[in-house]
């Protein structure tokens, strides 16, 4: 039984022809990612913005009357610009809603706040459920950003230490500009579609570092392996040869992580969108910043066909010429 190959042995795509338009566009992205988060600002969940979270579900009705409930909501004394979505179901919502400053520290106000919308909401609609309250303060959320935005610098740092002292500099370098490329690319997802920004994104971004770093050391080893072998093939070609000998690893590899994705990206809760739609995102630039920032970068940083051959010091080229060996 013949195995099912996705990408014939003898493929030779030239991916690095195209690789001046290629990062231009992606520069362009990361400029237009970084003004939109800038410009609009992430959609901060209460993890990160602080304040209290109602969930709720109009039992017996096909939608749920959003318009209403924010002239309904906003007119409480307490509550300042809330913000009201639907989540999930048509007949669902979420209410969400900062803690003014004075009530810091005060468990009891975001009780008596909590206690208010929900009687705001059963004087109109008495069979309404609340599925769910969440509590963050201001003094706690403010550290959740910091020490996520810390984690992810961390992160990639790390990532680009280690490539540094696996390899050479330049592949470090390469590996971590790859890295801010995907980061970037996924926070302007979520600053354009306005998608809860909440701690579990984090963790689909940290997942995200983890794929597309898995993915540039494979393109990256085979780079290696390469320059010892062919000493006098062009560098250009010699990327194109290692990008195209991974590529059948690199295609199943996400073909399967996609098939896996897929389900959960179209049935999956309304809870877990974000993170799905994070990791996909991430499947595909992670795949493209491999081929087409990791790689070609290393041409611009002065990678050459002598990067990973021994240099033989000073005794040695004393011995040698002693030997008459050159």
């Amino acid at each position: 039984m013949r195995l099912l190959k996705l990408v014939p042995d003898d493929t030779n795509i030239k991916f690095l022809k195209l690789r001046v338009p290629f990062f231009v566009v992606s520069l362009l992205l990361i400029a237009a990612s970084w003004a939109a988060v800038f410009t609009q600002g992430l959609n901060y969940g209460v993890d990160f913005a602080g304040g209290q979270e109602i969930r709720a579900t109009f039992v017996g009705e096909a939608q749920a009357p959003v318009a209403e409930l924010r002239q309904t909501v906003s007119a409480l004394e307490v509550v300042e610009d809330p913000v009201i979505q639907r989540f999930g179901e048509p007949n669902q919502v979420s209410i969400r809603v900062k803690l003014p400053a004075e009530a810091e520290g005060q468990p009891e106000f975001a009780a008596m706040m909590t206690e208010q919308i929900t009687a705001a909401m059963r004087d109109g609609h008495p069979e309404v459920r609340i599925d769910g309250v969440d509590s963050v303060s201001g003094k706690v959320s403010s550290e959740f950003r910091n020490d996520a935005a810390l984690a992810l610098v961390a992160a990639m740092l790390a990532v680009a230490i280690y490539i540094w002292i696996r390899f050479e500099w330049q592949f470090g370098a390469g590996a971590l500009f790859a890295l801010f490329h995907d980061v970037s690319l996924t926070l302007g997802m979520f600053a354009i579609f306005q998608l809860e920004f909440s701690l579990q994104i984090i963790a689909a971004i940290l997942a995200i570092i983890g794929y597309s770093l898995n993915d540039t050391i494979v393109v990256y080893d085979r780079i290696r392996e390469n320059l010892k072998k062919f000493r006098k093939m062009d560098l250009t070609d010699l990327l194109d040869l290692s990008v195209n000998e991974t590529l059948a690893r690199t295609v199943m590899t996400s073909l399967t992580l996609f098939v896996a994705l897929l389900p959960l990206l179209i049935f999956g809760p309304a809870s877990l969108f974000g993170l799905v739609a994070a990791i996909t995102l991430g499947l595909f630039i992670g795949t493209y910043s491999s081929v087409y920032m990791a790689a070609p970068i290393l041409i611009w940083l002065g990678v050459t066909s002598d990067s990973f051959v021994p240099q033989e010091s000073a005794a040695d080229l004393q011995e040698k010429k002693a030997r008459g060996l050159t």
